[in-house]
């Protein structure tokens, strides 16, 4: 019963990284304009690897990321 407990605790730990990465993965190709449902995809079937992968990805121009970056460029340079 123990064994089963201690298999169980750390089940749920994964799980919750699991869900933690679909978010922040869903989050992050949202910011950068390819949309949700796609991040939140990639982030399922791919985990942790996910969310680094949508951190390389360049954003769009017209998505929010893409403008602050315009925007950060825009003001360092003046």
């Amino acid at each position: 019963m123990t064994v089963l407990a201690v298999i169980g605790e750390s089940a749920l730990y994964l799980l919750y990284g699991w869900l933690l990465s679909a978010i922040v993965a869903s989050f992050l190709s949202g910011k950068k304009g390819y949309g949700e449902r796609i991040g939140l995809a990639c982030g399922l079937l791919l985990s942790v690897l996910a969310v680094l992968i949508w951190l390389l990805v360049p954003s769009k121009p017209t998505s929010d990321w893409g403008r602050r970056k315009a925007a950060r460029k825009g003001s360092a340079a003046s």
